[in-house]
């Protein structure tokens, strides 16, 4: 009986760690989806119509009449990073890419030119204006935006190279980098309704602010590199059951920081734009 108690163990921890991962992955997808067609409704139509000025109500002195290069800027990068949030996880689906190649490579190449777009829009409206929190969000965002341009360029490069195991890496690394913007809202949202705002001021210079900068993606790069060699590090138990813990918290965490966002910003903006409002 003891012989058989590991194996048996070890399955039921691979089935619940697979089953977590999955569920992740379709609150991830729901949530990015979300917030990626909140982008498009209300700074991108925003900036068709001319009333750029209404950023202001949500992120404080994004748009400044002034600096026009930076508001194309923040324009294309607003529009560009609704799309990869959209098309991002339809990418990690094994069956499409196996089944729908040309799908695949269609939408991976209009993926790619989204994010190299996001990433130059975000350093031109950086080095044109500057962000509200300072040099410290300066050089955290900008170390975004090159590491994305970085992992875009990379991933087709390699795609039309042939290198399929460094291309697989590379998008892992991209869809990482891409869900950032989306993370930053969920972190704040989250870290807003459990401690009141603490660390938190208008100018974005508070401790938790800082921190911030470079939380909502650096952290992600990190999974990311546990998920390009998952056989690696998830073989022991032990392992798998952090693994297991850790996602099952993730997974609360989005659903509530999703719950938050949705009904105070994201719900609100999207119904106005399809009810015409």
């Amino acid at each position: 009986m003891k012989e058989v108690s590991i194996p048996v163990q070890q399955n039921s921890l691979d089935r619940t760690m697979r089953f977590a991962g999955l569920l992740l992955v379709i609150i991830v997808w729901g949530s990015a989806v979300l917030f990626g067609a909140y982008i498009l409704a209300f700074y991108f139509i925003a900036l068709i119509q001319g009333n750029t000025s209404q950023w202001n109500e949500v992120l404080p002195d994004i748009y400044d009449e002034k600096t026009r290069s930076a508001t194309l800027g923040i324009g294309l990068h607003f529009a560009a990073g609704g799309i990869i949030l959209i098309l991002g996880c339809i990418q990690l689906v094994k069956s499409v890419r196996v089944k729908y190649p040309l799908l695949h490579r269609i939408i991976g190449r209009i993926y790619v030119a989204a994010s190299i777009a996001a990433a130059l829009g975000g350093l031109v409206f950086i080095f044109a204006k500057g962000t509200i929190g300072g040099l410290i969000m300066d050089i955290g965002f900008a170390g975004y935006g090159v590491l994305t341009f970085v992992a875009a360029v990379a991933t087709i490069y390699f795609a039309r190279s042939g290198k399929m195991e460094q291309h697989r890496a590379w998008a892992i690394r991209l869809f990482a980098l891409a869900i950032g913007s989306w993370l930053y809202r969920m972190d704040y949202g989250f870290w807003f309704m459990v401690t009141d705002r603490l660390g938190h001021n208008s100018d974005f210079t508070g401790a938790f602010d800082y921190f911030m900068d470079f939380f909502f993606y650096l952290p992600n790069l990190l999974v990311a590199e546990i998920f390009i060699g998952r056989y690696k590090v998830l073989k022991s138990g032990f392992a798998k059951f952090i693994a297991i813990v850790f996602l099952a918290s993730a997974n609360l965490f989005l659903l509530v920081a999703t719950y938050f966002f949705t009904k105070e910003y994201w719900g609100p903006a999207i119904l106005d734009v399809v009810l015409g409002r």
